[in-house]
């Protein structure tokens, strides 16, 4: 029978995500040598190579696309059980694993974070800042505990979402473009211009494109990228109009557009089939607390 290191568990788990030695390394906080090692010592085990290198380029065979989603299993299901033995004692307390979007982390959730730090200090909260959508995929494959993120625009029947926040987005333009000289533009007017949108990947961006594809408006060719805060840099210098959350608004000129109104829901997700600990417990009654 063979025993698989959750050592060298870990280190392929990461190599794999990242697709990058040096990357991985860095996010285990180890040398790329000793990941390398790792990773060695695993194949061995399995009697499998488990990645391909070419190029600087890192891809999984065969086999190591059989066994990642084992090696998640087998790294969660240790650490659901090592925290369900912590949670026994009936402190708050352990690791909270939490993925949050950008957007987030910046305009929504300091105080909360704040908070829980000073009310659970014996809680070690490892948080990775990402994509809403990468989040979501953490939650499912149970590599985080829970997420805070724009809410899907479909539901999955293993995730339990709950929205916290509305948030109205705007549509805007730089104060000195041609939209900000028509008193109320319609979508038609808008679709004229070029625009800068999150990708069609997110699902802020899905929104946008959603809306003028039900009105059977062509928008032009999109610029896109998924940092709004981005967006709204190269909207004030003039390179197209946008849709952005009300927290970014300023110094642009914000379009008031007839009889339509766009927001999109801000919550948490977690898996429905995995128990949450005391601190992930408590993490969400306080942010069910901040609800609007």
């Amino acid at each position: 029978m063979v025993t698989l290191d959750n050592q060298c568990l870990q280190a392929f788990v990461s190599v794999a995500e990242c697709t990058s030695f040096s990357v991985a390394a860095e996010h285990l906080h180890l040398t790329q040598s000793a990941v390398s090692k790792r990773i060695s010592i695993l194949e061995q085990q399995v009697g499998k190579k488990l990645f391909d290198r070419i190029a600087r380029q890192v891809s999984l065979t065969e086999a190591g696309s059989a066994l990642l989603p084992r090696a998640r299993h087998i790294l969660q299901e240790q650490a659901s059980a090592i925290q369900a033995i912590n949670d026994l004692s009936g402190d708050t307390q352990g690791t909270l694993r939490l993925a949050i979007s950008h957007h987030l982390g910046l305009h929504r959730l300091p105080p909360t974070l704040k908070a829980f730090a000073r009310q659970y200090p014996k809680v070690n909260l490892d948080i990775e800042f990402m994509d809403s959508e990468k989040a979501y995929e953490q939650v499912l494959h149970g590599q985080s505990e829970v997420a805070v993120i724009t809410l899907a625009l479909e539901r999955h029947p293993n995730i339990l979402r709950k929205k916290i926040w509305t948030d109205p987005l705007r549509f805007i333009c730089a104060p000195d473009h041609p939209l900000s000289e028509i008193d109320q533009p319609n979508l038609n007017d808008l679709a004229q211009y070029p625009v800068i949108l999150p990708g069609l990947n997110t699902y802020t961006g899905r929104i946008i494109q959603n809306l003028f594809e039900s009105r059977g408006i062509p928008l032009r060719a999109p610029m896109s990228t998924n940092y709004l805060e981005t967006i709204s840099t190269m909207v004030e210098i003039g390179l197209g109009w946008s849709v952005l959350p009300e927290t970014l608004v300023k110094n642009l000129h914000e379009m008031t557009i007839d009889h339509v109104t766009v927001t999109r829901e801000l919550g948490y997700i977690h898996h429905m089939k995995r128990s949450l600990s005391n601190a992930a417990v408590a993490f969400l009654a306080l942010l069910d607390t901040t609800q609007q």
